[in-house]
């Protein structure tokens, strides 16, 4: 008889060498009573485990272990709810009192803090009768001294010194494992994570490694030959006393949010019809009402009345601060949320509303993330944390596992490769389809590696071993846990490594499978854009304009979405959604929400696309292999686009049932990290043969669920994120100059630079002017010259490289009280410093003051920046006639300062050289036939090369004439390697593609021509 009361997982990160789940199991099999999972100071991979020991029917223990500043080590050991919630305070407290990753546990912290918790105390050489005699003191009735013995040349050492201290303090003795890992062929790989930790070469660790292989889960007989008999039983009956389960946990939102004399339920009432009254003032449609009574019928039969509050609060909050929001999720795109304000999609413009039949039988948590405007959401995390305290609102972790290349980097400086050497092994993976380690001789082989080398073969073993382990917690992208007691009693609480961040230590996977609810808060970009143009627009019009009353269905702004005329608009800007828009031609809202989750790698990788093509354009016929499934797929043309619609296959043509189904749900979402897609295979492919279905629709249902699990898009993420793409899409076409100036302001963000965006609004007939310190703010700003003219861009001095937001301010200051009378005044009234003054220079932003560049330049030569000095008596000096700068001189100082020029394009100063070679523009390629060889030079601005594009890249090239979308295969690109990833001016010779409105150029060779711009540099935005 024995239960293992101390192994550490690979949660304790770089020190346990296997998985809880594998203890778990490995435990079970050698007929242990029971085993505590007892990572340091961490409970992190305790739900992992908990699931393991259900599966395998064996009694888990939840515990850590804890080791004070002064050396003390003890096991803590839950034996109830109470002593569970102790143990996590106590973690939260440690982890809180050190930086992220490490802990500070102090010996008096201990004093009453563990009163329903065994504790197993692993005195050393360094512990007296002293130290027993503190414990005993504080835990009597629950303390043991543990006993590990692992051949390593100490055993009966500690076997004396357990005795020894057990008569002297009337303690009893228990035996542990000190497990590390759950079979001893994981002795090297601990080896290695050893040598990770300690930041040294395998061959320099020394006694810092394990002396043998003894860590591990040992077979019953093995301990019975080690251990006295009575120190196995005494493990047993500490393992009786500790009857916690996770399954105890029960979760509780936050209660304050419902007003005295309201119940949740009333209260939720209460303000949904109150916002169904401001979206439909005249009369609530009797459909709406009929279905928000079902909705909230619904919530309050699964209790989630607290959840849609709190989210509700959360986005009150943001509109009293004016952060922009918008709601997404299956719950999200719900006529209860749309009442609340949380979306702006009306459920009307869906054809059909996410099925929740699964989350009424399955009582799964509600589906709603937040989107706030990114700059402005830590305002929002802050609010939560003011609200509802440290102690009750954490985010969820993230487990950083390793991946491909950072197990290449990490065990190949282990194993003494230098760095060089690393960096070409990671070189192997650049643009790799998988990150299967299976593949890894091949790769080595290709960059002159020699597989059967033993180094290499040592290496690709470990790094294969090695993948998908743990190697720290980061916080989740917004997933917020909110308690309605003490959070840090559900689950210990530690410092992010951003400052003012809290994590818990599960991630989403963990909170999942013990039904604790979470808040995604999340950032987006383009909010802050939407909302940056809004108040563009409406300052220049005079409306009061916001994001849900927008115009909906507008004709204009769809049609130009078919010319995929989509420069920076929301999801639909990429070189994929821009070659797709031509094609299925969005003439309404669904169209759109059709196209968003189109263009995925879930239904890319799946083959849904093309066949949804030709059904939309009539070329192929539509149809059904049952009625069944004729109800699933009839709004998606018979193509399940959508993870719902995958589910709801399973369930009507397959047979699953409704847990197999969300099971199937979960495989998808975790195929990539977890693999275990494979086990529904036969099961699909049997349920679909009994009821009689083809086995060419199982095959392809199958590939189908594959894409999916590659990333499939929900509908209901797809309709938000659609609501959110018209918006933008009808400000660009009906606001063009605000649109681009909000996008500008928002930088970082998207796939286009300020260059191209400036360039995009010019060509739809904008005025943009430049840079100007007598008229620009930080942010570009619009001009209305007279009422019922079309408002100009005019450029921030955000754009001027390397002049920060605090200079400026201090020069908008001084403008504010009166204007610039010249240099010497700007000088002396904005305090600038001469670094700042030179830039405003470069960027030609004096010119209103002291003409082009190089009288700016003489001016503030002449001009004293210690302002003290000679203040009130400025130089009177007359203008040097110096030459003006040339064109190219101009348009140099223009990218180099600003990233843009509003001067000629830098390829129309080559025009001339581009005719004698013979060598077309944009516009005579993009009118050239279908099929005609062409020659063109242009700037790149974009490399683009998706996972699913099979190393297909999209390039975006541009001339004074117009852009040229290039595709180039993987094969041109090894040939033209140079000229391919570094070509900043570049020749494409290839074939002019021109088919339903979309317009390629299939490059066959490339030629770099860089040299020919001098020292100019044009950005691009490469592999983003």
């Amino acid at each position: 008889m024995y239960a293992e009361l101390h192994a550490l997982s690979n949660f304790s990160f770089l020190r346990g060498a296997s998985f809880p789940e594998e203890l778990v199991e490995r435990a079970a099999e050698l007929g242990y009573r029971a085993i505590a999972i007892t990572d340091e100071c961490s409970v992190a991979g305790i739900v992992r485990a908990h699931e393991a020991s259900k599966k395998h029917n064996l009694p888990l223990i939840v515990g850590a272990t804890l080791t004070c500043t002064d050396g003390l080590t003890v096991v803590a050991l839950s034996q109830s709810r109470r002593g569970y919630g102790q143990l996590c305070r106590l973690i939260t407290k440690a982890r809180r009192a050190a930086v992220k990753g490490a802990y500070t546990l102090e010996r008096p912290w201990l004093d009453g803090a563990l009163d329903e918790c065994c504790l197993v105390w692993l005195p050393d050489g360094n512990n007296t009768a002293a130290d027993g005699d503190w414990l005993q003191a504080r835990f009597a009735g629950r303390l043991w001294i543990g006993v590990e013995l692992h051949h390593d040349g100490h055993d009966r050492e500690h076997v004396d010194r357990a005795r020894k201290l057990s008569d002297a303090l009337n303690l009893p003795v228990t035996a542990c494992g000190g497990v590390l890992m759950h079979v001893r062929e994981r002795k090297p790989l601990h080896d290695v994570l050893t040598a990770i930790r300690l930041r040294m070469p395998l061959s320099q660790c020394g006694y810092a490694l394990e002396p043998n292989r003894d860590r591990h889960l040992h077979a019953i007989k093995t301990l019975a030959a080690r251990y006295p008999a009575e120190w196995l039983a005494e493990s047993v009956r500490i393992a009786e006393r500790c009857r916690f389960s996770l399954d105890e946990i029960k979760y509780q939102f936050p209660a304050e949010l419902v007003p005295e004399g309201h119940t949740a339920a009333s209260w939720l009432r209460k303000l949904s019809y109150e916002g169904a009254r401001e979206r439909w003032p005249d009369q609530i449609p009797e459909n709406v009402q009929t279905l928000l009574e079902h909705e909230l019928s619904l919530i309050a039969e699964l209790r989630y009345e607290h959840f849609f509050l709190t989210v509700h609060d959360l986005v009150r909050f943001a509109k009293s601060r004016r952060i922009l929001c918008q709601g997404r999720g299956s719950a999200a795109n719900s006529v209860v949320c749309y009442c609340l304000g949380i979306t702006i999609v009306d459920p009307s413009r869906q054809q059909v509303l996410f099925e929740r039949f699964i989350s009424k039988e399955r009582h799964e948590p509600p589906d709603i993330d937040v989107d706030f405007e990114h700059e402005r959401r830590e305002e929002v995390m802050q609010y939560l944390y003011e609200r509802y305290g440290r102690h009750r609102a954490g985010i969820a972790a993230t487990v950083i596992t390793y991946r491909l290349k950072s197990a290449l980097r990490d065990v190949g400086k282990a194993l003494g490769f230098d760095l060089l050497q690393i960096e070409r092994l990671i070189g192997t993976l650049a643009r790799r389809e998988s990150e299967d380690p299976q593949e890894l001789p091949n790769w080595l082989a290709e960059v002159g590696f020699d597989a059967s080398n033993p180094l290499v073969e040592r290496l690709m073993q470990l790094v294969a071993e090695i993948v998908r382990f743990p190697r720290h917690l980061s916080q989740h992208v917004g997933g917020f846990v909110i308690a309605a007691h003490r959070l840090d009693e559900l689950v210990p609480i530690e410092n992010a490594s951003m400052e003012n961040r809290t994590v818990i230590q599960w991630d989403k996977d963990d909170l999942e499978s013990l039904g604790l609810l979470k808040v995604d808060v999340l950032a987006l970009g383009m909010l802050t854009a939407v909302r940056r143009t809004l108040d563009l627009h409406n300052r220049a019009t005079g409306e009061s304009l916001t994001m849900a009353t927008i115009p909906i269905e507008d004709p204009e702004t769809y049609e130009m979405f078919c010319r995929a005329d989509t420069v920076g608009v929301f999801q639909i800007e990429s070189r994929a959604q821009m070659s797709m828009l031509p094609r299925l031609q969005p003439r309404e809202f669904y169209d759109l929400v059709i196209e968003i989750g189109l263009v995925r790698p879930g239904p890319i990788v799946g083959d849904m696309v093309h066949p949804y093509l030709r059904r939309r354009m009539g070329l192929e016929p539509i149809t059904y292999p049952s009625e069944a499934v004729r109800r699933v797929l009839e709004r998606t043309k018979g193509i399940p686009i959508w993870q719902e619609q995958a589910m709801e296959l399973a369930v009507v043509a397959a047979g699953f049932t409704l847990g197999e189904a969300d099971a199937l749900r979960r495989a998808m979402a975790a195929w990539r990290r977890h693999g275990n897609l494979e086990t529904f295979h036969e099961k699909l492919l049997r349920g679909l043969r009994e009821r009689g279905y083809s086995e060419q629709f199982a095959d392809q249902l199958w590939r189908q669920l594959q894409g999916f699990s590659a990333y499939g898009f929900p509908e209901s993420h797809a309709a938000s994120f659609a609501a959110i793409a018209y918006a933008s899409g009808w400000l660009k076409c009906h606001s063009p100059a605000a649109f681009a100036a909000g996008l500008i302001n928002s930088q970082p963000m998207g796939f286009y630079t300020p260059s191209q965006i400036v360039r995009d609004v010019r060509e739809h007939g904008v005025e943009v002017r430049a840079i100007d310190v007598t008229r620009s703010d930080w942010d570009c700003t619009l001009e209305v010259d007279a009422p019922g003219r079309a408002p100009a861009l005019r450029l921030g001095l955000r754009l001027v490289k390397g002049l920060s937001e605090a200079a400026t301010m201090q020069l908008l200051s001084a403008r504010s009280a009166s204007p610039f009378a010249g240099t010497g005044d700007l000088v002396q009234r904005s305090r600038l410093s001469r670094r700042d003054l030179e830039l405003l220079a470069g960027a030609n932003a004096l010119s209103a003051l002291a003409g082009n560049r190089h009288h700016a330049a003489w001016a503030l030569a002449g001009v004293e920046t210690d302002y003290a000095l000679l203040a009130d008596a400025p130089p009177n000096e007359a203008t040097p006639l110096l030459r003006a700068p040339s064109e190219g001189q101009n348009i140099l100082a223009d990218f180099r300062s600003a990233g843009l020029s509003l001067r000629r394009h830098p390829v129309a100063l080559l025009r001339d050289r581009l005719i004698r070679r013979r060598i077309q523009s944009a516009r005579e390629v993009l009118e050239s036939e279908n099929g005609a060889e062409v020659r063109f030079v242009g700037l790149v601005t974009l490399r683009q090369s998706p996972s699913t594009a099979k190393h297909t890249t999209f390039m975006t090239v541009e001339d004074e004439t117009g852009i040229v979308q290039v595709i180039v295969w993987n094969r041109v690109a090894q040939e033209y390697r140079a000229a391919f990833l570094g070509a900043a001016l570049m020749e494409v010779r290839g074939t002019f593609q021109h088919e339903n409105g979309v317009k390629h150029l299939i490059a066959l060779a490339l030629f770099d021509h860089s040299q020919w711009l001098g020292v100019l540099r044009v950005p691009s935005r490469d592999f983003h």
